[in-house]
């Protein structure tokens, strides 16, 4: 074979073995630019990760923190419930008086014998006297609510009263409001956290057709009702004589 022949042989060889190693180290280059690519993206990743952990950690203990502080609120007003109740039942209870509990609101049921005269709705010196006791325990516990609601028996009013009601609903309902007048104006109960409401004879919890019975449905409940329900903001007060109501905004033109 000429010698050219072998030298044209080399140089093909030669380049084809530049070729491959250009390739190969082109593969190579590819290979890292992609693998450079995916570490990059993993430490973004990694990074967004940590980063996302960190608030999610964050916001679990603050909402770790607010579960804690409710089931402290949760514990206070328990415990306040049951001092309220023990002091209702401590000064209150008796025979004319029973004290009930039903999913945080406390029912006193004072009966009317003790509070009005018959068919009445002034009332008596040991009416304002027991009303007197339950404004002083209402006093330390500011934030509940408290509804006045009057009950009667079934027996027809058969002529008008002494004070002009004919009916029992009429007669609840005054009840009901003379007592929240009691509390309010002479036991300094503020007026924010007080309702009166009639319910007349429909509302009983006896039997009407005994005389104990119907003695028992004549009643006035004092309900204090859970926190849930406090009295609303001082800011709704009603307005008092010097103060000035915000002026409505000007009506627009007529087109």
């Amino acid at each position: 074979m000429p010698k050219s022949t072998w030298i044209i042989a080399g140089i093909l060889s030669t380049l084809v073995l530049l070729a491959v190693a250009f390739l190969q180290l082109r593969s190579t280059e590819q290979a890292r630019r992609r693998t450079d690519a995916f570490a990059t993206e993993t430490t973004t990743a990694l990074t967004a990760a940590a980063s996302t952990n960190a608030t999610l950690a964050t916001e679990l203990q603050a909402a770790l923190g607010r579960v804690a502080e409710l089931e402290e609120a949760v514990a206070q007003a328990a415990q306040a419930q049951a001092g309220l109740e023990s002091q209702m039942r401590t000064e209150l209870e008796s025979r004319d008086v029973t004290i009930s509990e039903l999913r945080g609101k406390l029912t006193v049921d004072i009966l009317d014998r003790i509070l009005f005269p018959s068919g009445e709705a002034r009332l008596k010196p040991e009416g304002e006297a027991m009303l007197t006791k339950v404004a002083s325990i209402l006093a330390k516990f500011p934030d509940r609510a408290v509804q006045i609601v009057g009950h009667t028996d079934n027996v027809p009013i058969r002529s008008r009263t002494a004070e002009g009601f004919t009916e029992n609903w009429a007669l609840s309902a005054g009840r009901a409001v003379s007592a929240v007048r009691y509390l309010t104006e002479q036991a300094g109960v503020d007026p924010l956290r007080l309702s009166a409401v009639g319910c007349g004879e429909f509302r009983p919890i006896a039997l009407n057709d005994t005389v104990e019975g119907r003695a028992r449905n004549r009643r006035i409940a004092i309900v204090v009702l859970p926190e849930e329900f406090a009295a609303p903001d001082v800011k709704l007060r009603p307005l008092t004589p010097d103060a000035k109501p915000t002026p409505d905004p000007p009506a627009a033109p007529a087109l």
